[in-house]
């Protein structure tokens, strides 16, 4: 290893090298091409780092000033770049080299100055190095090295393009470093194309990926979903916690939630700006906030000291996303623990999740307010100031405060402060919603006996139908589908039924959050209930519907007579209008 590199390792209190960062460093892989596929937090940034040190500084101990840059690392996003940059920084600060990154989001023009005065290296991400080498403000005929970080993600994210066209315009004879968590057929291709007999480097097995991470399957009803992340939260308590949410919607709900209930959140999505992202990232780092909502894309790669926990509020579409999400805890030998919070109609695809990732879990109920009373107990008694024994500038005050109050009432005061800056736990429900037998006459309409109605602003002339307002309901008022009892749609509005012990909170969380969708709007039906003559869309439209008719009509089968209004009156074709649609939000 390069000596000045050898000394920032150690100043930086490494004493042990890890896996993928000694393989690097062996014979065979001087000089050479590499492709490393090594677990999330295995310490792959230092690896690269240590590994293209020599044939940037060729024998030299520091860098003789900077001009066209020596190296480029490329990674798939804007914090990971920034996160790689800031390791480089350190690791290379002995040999004097100067870094400059371009990351999108950021002023370009100040990139372009920054290269202007020159860099031994250069990290950024595949669009914005793209935009600088069209432009003419990054050259790259001096590059000796070029290091793809995440490779895998990137050809993920669409990026296969841009690093074709980065690879291609680099010397021929530059160094190529792929450095991925897996090697699937595409990063294989790349790797054929791009690398020269590059040497295959695999830093651990797979069945030794997130031996530091302890995976627990929370179960909770899906209408308590919210509340049991808020419970996990407490009982854990970790010092950092990351939270990830399927989409940017669910990020700023369930931020706004955290916050009102009295926790340090911050979040991370596309669509906040990228100084937002970087003060969110420093919050967690300084210790401002506790708890990071992030979407899967915003929080590709990010390293945060401390963190404990993952809480997968919503279940990953696949394992690999699971083992990229929860890879950011139980780094570098760190312990962590990973929690999947699992509605009980989802026990099964969970299973299959963690089956395919080849990962065991511990299945649990979510925590209650006693079990988390009972954690809150042993934190105070075991809290370190206690032990610590008085200084001497403050016995005459402690003297004082014993003559002045009991001990009992110093303690009760003691108690109430530690109490008072933890959240109170939300109640939860026993176990899953019961079910009913169709087959022995059991029918949930039961339970709608003195249900309570809503109406919500789209009828027959917006095409409403059943099939797209029953999730948009459930997602807007936190219910499931068993508690929605008759739909019906009117000409301009449609109303519908909740079970009366949730309509409470069916009313707030719709008043506090909306529908999610714009002009669409639900609220209380008051004194008229459920209309009298309505047309009952239970569970869907009539097969001869306007829409059959209309497609009869294209076909000429049709007469041109205009179709009857609910009343049997004469009426007019409904315009056609914009039907809302269940698409989920990008992350």
């Amino acid at each position: 290893m390069a000596p000045a590199l050898a000394g920032a390792l150690a100043a930086r209190g490494y004493e042990t090298l890890t896996a993928v960062q000694t393989a690097v460093l062996a014979p065979e892989a001087d000089g050479a091409d590499l492709l490393v596929s090594a677990q999330t937090g295995s310490g792959k940034t230092v690896a690269f780092g240590i590994a293209i040190a020599p044939t940037l500084l060729q024998g030299a101990e520091r860098f003789d000033g900077a001009g066209a840059p020596s190296a480029l690392v490329i990674a798939p996003t804007r914090e990971l770049a920034i996160q790689v940059r800031r390791e480089l920084e350190w690791l290379y600060k002995e040999t004097g080299a100067r870094i400059a990154s371009c990351v999108g989001g950021m002023d370009m023009r100040q990139e372009r100055r920054a290269l202007e005065q020159g860099a031994n290296i250069v990290v950024g991400t595949p669009g914005r190095l793209r935009d600088h080498i069209t432009r003419g403000s990054l050259d790259i005929s001096a590059l000796r090295a070029v290091v793809l970080d995440e490779a895998d993600e990137m050809l993920d994210l669409g990026f296969r393009e841009d690093l074709e066209f980065i690879l291609a315009a680099a010397p021929a004879d530059r160094r190529t470093l792929l450095f991925s968590a897996t090697v699937p057929k595409a990063i294989a291709q790349l790797a054929k194309r791009f690398q020269r007999d590059a040497l295959r480097i695999t830093a651990t097995g797979e069945g030794d990926q997130h031996d530091d991470i302890e995976y627990r399957t929370i179960l909770v009803a899906p209408s308590e979903r919210e509340n049991a992340i808020i419970n996990s939260l407490l009982f854990f308590d970790a010092q950092n916690t990351l939270v990830f949410c399927a989409t940017r919607e669910a990020v700023r709900r369930l931020t706004s939630r955290l916050a009102n209930r009295g926790f340090s959140v911050v979040s991370l999505s596309g669509e906040l700006s990228q100084a937002e992202r970087t003060n969110a990232l420093q919050a967690m780092r300084d210790g401002r906030a506790r708890v990071c909502v992030a979407t899967d894309v915003a929080a590709r790669g990010i390293d945060l000291p401390n963190l404990d926990l993952v809480i997968h509020a919503d279940l990953p579409t696949n394992p690999e996303t699971l083992l990229h999400r929860s890879g950011r805890t139980g780094r570098a030998g760190r312990k962590g623990v990973c929690a999947l919070i699992v509605p009980y109609h989802r026990r099964g695809s969970a299973a299959r999740l963690l089956k395919l990732a080849k990962l065991e879990a511990t299945v649990q109920p979510a925590p209650g307010p006693a079990e988390i009373d009972a954690r809150n107990r042993e934190r105070i008694l075991a809290e370190p100031s206690l032990t610590e024994a008085p200084a001497e500038d403050e016995m005459e005050f402690i003297r004082e405060l014993l003559s002045t109050h009991s001990p009992e009432q110093v303690a009760a005061a003691f108690l109430r402060q530690q109490l008072a800056a933890r959240p109170a736990a939300e109640e939860l429900s026993d176990g899953p919603a019961p079910k009913f037998d169709p087959a022995k006459g059991e029918r949930p309409d039961t339970r709608f006996t003195d249900g309570v109605w809503f109406t919500i602003s789209v009828g027959r002339k917006h095409r409403a139908e059943p099939r797209w307002l029953l999730p948009l309901i459930c997602k807007a008022g936190h219910v499931t589908k068993r508690e929605i009892g008759a739909i019906r749609i009117l000409d301009t509005e449609s109303r519908f039924e909740i079970v009366s012990d949730r309509a409470e909170g069916f009313a707030k969380a719709v008043k506090a959050h909306g529908t999610g969708e714009k002009g669409v709007v639900i609220q209380p039906a008051g004194d008229a209930g459920a209309p009298e003559s309505s047309s009952a869309h239970e569970p869907r439209e009539p097969k001869d519907s306007w829409e059959s008719k209309k497609k009869k009509h294209r076909k000429g089968a049709s007469s041109h007579a205009p179709r009857p209004a609910p009343d049997g009156a004469p009426g007019e074709r409904p315009k056609k209008k914009f039907k809302p649609k269940m698409r989920p939000a990008k992350a």
